[in-house]
């Protein structure tokens, strides 16, 4: 693989939201062609990166799946065409990957690391302390996928 693109996306000013940008800020030196960007909830600024093309994505992400808060999960998700999407900017990253795959653009390897967030509305820029926990275990995750495809 060439170049990986590792893209943290969510709103640090809301709460868990936040998980992507921390578990960022925590990773370790990634092997030569990983890149890590965060593109906050511009969904347009992960949009652009898939332009520049990669061959390998993990989006970083709070996942609502019902699950017990802090769980971590590493999810292949399946990717339908686009419909249409009225603000790209606030677009979420089922959109994103959506427009990109209609826009062939879409890498064939894409992997969510995603937590089962406590709260995404409340303000504040704390994590949970379930979702805290469970940063380190995504740093993991996020570290050992890219090892596996460089």
């Amino acid at each position: 693989m060439g170049r990986i693109l590792v893209a943290a996306v969510g709103n640090v000013l809301r709460r868990d939201d936040g998980f992507g940008a921390a578990v960022a800020a925590r990773l370790g030196a990634l092997p030569a062609g990983a890149e890590v960007i965060e593109t906050g909830i511009g969904g347009i600024a992960l949009l652009q990166e898939l332009l520049a093309g990669c061959d390998g994505l993990v989006v970083i992400d709070a996942v609502d799946r019902g699950a017990e808060p802090g769980t971590v999960f590493v999810l292949e998700p399946d990717v339908d065409e686009a419909a249409h999407v009225p603000d790209v900017h606030l677009a979420n990253p089922r959109r994103v990957l959506a427009m990109a795959k209609t826009m062939g653009v879409l890498p064939d390897r894409v992997v969510i690391v995603g937590c089962q967030p406590v709260d995404v509305d409340e303000l504040d820029e704390q994590l949970s302390p379930e979702v805290e926990r469970a940063v380190p275990i995504a740093v993991g995750k996020v570290e050992e996928t890219v090892r596996a495809w460089l």
